[in-house]
């Protein structure tokens, strides 16, 4: 996965479920690595149960899937909630 950094500033982030999380407001970098460690994520999605009350969120970049319209991040059972089905 090959993108530049600047670029990733405003991607809606969701996860592999389509559960809309946010939008990337910076990048946590690791220096000393010389590679990307998380994303910060702000304007939360209100409906993510789990986040309500914070302002943003840190999301570990090891759990990133892909990057390029949006960013996919893997879905975590339990921190974000899956789409409920309509009947």
């Amino acid at each position: 996965m090959r993108t530049q950094i600047t670029e990733m500033f405003g991607l809606r982030v969701y996860t592999d479920r389509a559960v809309f999380i946010g939008n990337v407001d910076d990048v946590v970098l690791d220096v000393d690595q010389k590679k990307i460690d998380a994303l910060a994520v702000g304007e939360l999605n209100p409906e993510i149960g789990e986040v309500k009350g914070y302002t943003g969120l840190q999301i570990p970049f090891r759990i990133v899937k892909s990057v390029g319209d949006i960013v996919i991040v893997r879905h975590i059972p339990g921190l974000f909630k899956s789409p409920t089905k309509e009947d």
